[in-house]
């Protein structure tokens, strides 16, 4: 299936307006980035119907359109710079320099959209990969790459819009509401409120003054990362408003204290099956990690709206038999807790002992739960002209553990793209418990 999507071409795309270069400032990273500079960019994409116009005039407006959001979101148009320092370290900042978008169009003109939700809960790596336009690239990497990748594929009955991100210039909420923003502008005939909004677009800056920046660190790409090779597989799991409001009241029936909400009991729900199913003893350690958004949270707090990396991963630490045994209403008040527990002394304490002990992982654990993307992202509103999405996807790098959320085509509904060993995913197709709640969509 892969040999059917052929690249068509590879273009830059640059801000329609490019900045001089004396009003460049430099974006300094901070431990969050940092920390994340030898992971994979993180790569999603929609799914929509067939345009009515011919796809040169498709590709010209998304084109056209990405220009006029790159004018406001400009820093995705920037590069990684790193510096040799002479101590044998290095150090990074972004440049928004405009240097552009790197932007694919290709075609898979033998698929259609029912291959698309078959290829998308298979076996990984798969075919589905290549939809993506950065696959194999990490954040390091943006010295060279672009901070944001875009790739347009025609398919037989519909165009799949798939991009990557480098998460040092920006987190799940900023780079969903740049998308929310290129799709306006699209839609609105390329004269949209965004592209004329005078507002300048509000930076993270640096908000831990105790850390001198830029920050020194060895060099991440000095060391190779060791391969392992996992078989694991992909279902797209799916949770009604009514299942997740019942799960809430399940939750929250007999649990003392601080009330849990339905997403972290559908969480609790998922934490507990899958642990149960791992080959973990009950004594092993497991995790929960789930982004947090700082932005309010810090003192004193950023505007909703700050575009950068401003998420915090929570983790959320019990170990297997805690989780059998106390079931999804505990399970979801650890991750409550660990939710009220990010707060900006707990922020500023990760920071300040990162940069004494610097640590640069290639990926997180494989006994995790490792939670990304939120079902709060408007995924569904994205209409660039020819209606809204059918669905919304991930793509590479695949983890064990990965759950990437979003929110369901229903209002209240929520969807979780989860990757997993396949004998995981076997013991959850018969575990009627489990299916109470959550359809398991083939």
């Amino acid at each position: 299936m892969e040999e059917d999507l052929v690249v068509i071409s590879r273009s830059i795309v640059i801000p329609r307006t490019p900045k001089k270069s004396s009003s460049f400032k430099k974006i300094h990273l901070l431990p969050w980035d940092l920390s994340r500079l030898r992971f994979g960019y993180l790569q999603r994409g929609l799914l929509f119907p067939k345009p009515y116009p011919q796809i040169d005039i498709v590709l010209s407006r998304l084109q056209t359109s990405l220009s006029l959001a790159l004018d406001r979101y400009y820093p995705l148009a920037g590069r990684l710079v790193k510096v040799e320092n002479n101590d044998d370290t290095v150090s990074f900042y972004i440049n928004p320099d405009g240097s552009g978008v790197e932007f694919v169009h290709a075609s898979a003109r033998n698929i259609e959209v029912s291959d698309i939700f078959r290829l998308s809960c298979s076996s990984v790596p798969s075919a589905f990969s290549s939809f993506f336009p950065a696959t194999g690239i990490k954040n390091c990497n943006g010295v060279s790459r672009s901070l944001l990748m875009v790739q347009v594929t025609e398919i037989k009955d519909g165009i799949f819009i798939g991009f990557g991100y480098n998460s040092t210039v920006a987190d799940g909420y900023s780079i969903w509401k740049f998308f929310n923003a290129w799709s306006e502008i699209c839609s609105n005939g390329l004269g949209g409120s965004e592209s004329s909004s005078p507002r300048r677009l509000q930076l993270k800056g640096w908000f831990f003054d105790e850390i001198d920046y830029p920050i020194r660190i060895p060099d991440p790409e000095a060391k190779a990362a060791a391969r392992t090779s996992t078989t694991l597989q992909e279902k797209m799991f799916h949770v009604t408003k009514e299942n997740a409001l019942k799960l809430e009241a399940k939750a929250n029936d007999g649990e003392a204290g601080e009330k849990v909400s339905s997403f972290q009991a559908v969480l609790g729900h998922l934490w507990c099956s899958m642990a149960k199913y791992s080959g973990m003893s009950r004594e092993e350690e497991t995790h929960c990690r789930l982004p947090i958004n700082m932005r309010r949270r810090l003192n004193p707090p950023l505007e909703e709206e700050c575009f950068g990396n401003v998420s915090q991963t929570g983790i959320a630490r019990v170990t297997v038999g805690e989780l059998v045994d106390h079931g999804v209403g505990w399970a979801a008040a650890k991750i409550n807790d660990m939710e009220r527990s990010q707060t900006y002394e707990n922020a500023k304490a990760f920071a300040e002992k990162w940069v004494e002990d610097v640590k640069i992982p290639v990926s997180v654990g494989s006994k995790d739960l490792v939670v990304t993307n939120s079902h709060r992202f408007d995924v569904y509103g994205n209409d660039f002209g020819w209606g809204k999405p059918i669905a919304a996807r991930a793509g590479p790098p695949y983890v064990n553990g990965r759950v990437v959320v979003f929110q369901g085509v229903e209002e209240g509904s929520l969807d979780f793209q989860a990757c997993l060993q396949p004998q995981v995913v076997e013991k959850l197709s018969e575990d009627v418990d489990f299916k109470e709640f959550v359809s398991i969509v083939l």
